[in-house]
């Protein structure tokens, strides 16, 4: 539904993995909207009646120049020295958006901060945060620019990313698996089963989140909120739906964590522990849930990314640090397989096999005291 008075939005990035679908959904919902960028980026998804100021939001004098004898309404801050623009930006916006990162919480980055190694599953935003360079030095800045952030606009609404999928995604974990479909490989490699549970947000359903603040500026004012996929999918759920949207069939070759090297990247992280965010917040005071099901999300992203490969060698597979090493890995697996069959024989010494206690009901687990069902 239209507007009778234009509000005004500056969107600081907007050509992007999430940019994208906020400048879209922001024009959609009647806003006028200005997009600030260097215009190194231009996509074809901007819509013509988006504004474009081509300055760089990295050089605080550029940035001033943009900012001078002009205001907004609402000024969405995803790109660009944080700090700086929150500093330049006062008392020439209204509402205050921004976007940080997960790496605030304390153990994010260095799960070795909490004893026994691993983050509490769920996060939720009054965690602990580093206080101390020597923790983490990149969470600390990211949690000093949160607090600059406040200083000058305390009505500001903050959003904590976790990591992003979709288009344009400069560090696309799903190409690990889509790379390897693509190259014909019947195996791929997991870490400990693949059960890590790492929490990812897609990028509609990100920018979802930030459209409900920019329409619920007084709700949303003065608070921290995590933003992810409500749903939380495994290593290996994630690899089996990316294989699926593609008609390919991984054997997933499970390996202990320490020696299951080519997992590394879809782990992106030194542990297998879990990476949870608590979203009760973004949810109960906006009102948010997922635009796109993360399975739908990844089935997309996988043919997006199908169909618009990363360079091989680029900046992508950098990012990423998968090398793509495949007789290496086939040397790996088969010791690995070696090694399992080596131990097979011994495994079936139990005088009394060890079950699954009498509690479970599942598969495998205690029969029925009664043959028939009476209620």
């Amino acid at each position: 539904m239209g507007r009778t008075v234009s509000t005004r939005v500056l969107v600081i990035g907007g050509t992007g993995p999430t940019g994208i679908p906020i400048v879209n959904g922001l024009v959609a919902r009647g806003y006028d909207v200005t997009i600030l960028h260097r215009g190194r980026h231009e996509r074809a998804e901007t819509p013509p009646a988006v504004h474009h100021l081509h300055h760089d939001p990295y050089d605080d004098a550029d940035l001033e120049r943009a900012l001078e004898d002009t205001t907004f309404d609402v000024l969405i801050a995803m790109y660009g020295r944080l700090r700086s623009i929150a500093r330049l930006a006062t008392g020439r916006v209204g509402a205050f958006v921004s976007v940080g990162g997960v790496p605030a919480y304390r153990g994010w980055m260095n799960p070795w901060l909490h004893d026994p190694p691993g983050l509490p599953v769920p996060v939720a935003e009054d965690a602990p945060t580093v206080d101390e360079p020597a923790e983490d030095e990149k969470g600390y800045r990211i949690v000093r620019t949160e607090a600059a952030v406040f200083e000058h606009h305390p009505r500001a609404a903050h959003f904590r990313y976790p990591y992003v999928y979709g288009p344009y995604q400069l560090a696309p974990r799903e190409w690990s698996i889509v790379r390897r479909v693509r190259d014909g490989r019947a195996r791929i490699v997991v870490a400990d089963d693949g059960l890590t549970l790492h929490h990812h947000g897609y990028t509609e359903n990100l920018a979802h989140a930030l459209l409900l603040a920019v329409e619920q500026p007084d709700a949303a004012a003065g608070l921290v909120f995590n933003v992810g996929d409500e749903e939380v999918l495994s290593v290996r759920q994630v690899v089996a739906i990316v294989a699926a949207a593609l008609g390919h069939t991984f054997d997933v070759v499970s390996m202990p964590y320490d020696l299951a090297v080519p997992a590394r990247p879809l782990l992106a992280q030194p542990l297998p522990t879990h990476r949870v965010l608590d979203l009760t917040r973004v949810r109960t005071v906006l009102g948010y849930h997922d635009s796109v099901p993360p399975r739908e999300a990844l089935a997309r992203t996988a043919r997006w990314l199908a169909e618009n490969p990363p360079e091989p060698g680029g900046t992508e597979e950098m990012v990423l640090t998968d090398p793509f090493d495949y007789d290496a890995e086939d040397a790996l697996v088969g010791a690995w397989l070696d090694a399992k069959r080596s131990v097979r024989p011994r495994a079936g010494a139990f005088a009394t096999p060890p079950g699954y206690g009498l509690a479970y009901s599942g598969p495998g687990g205690r029969p029925r005291t009664n043959t028939d069902f009476t209620g």
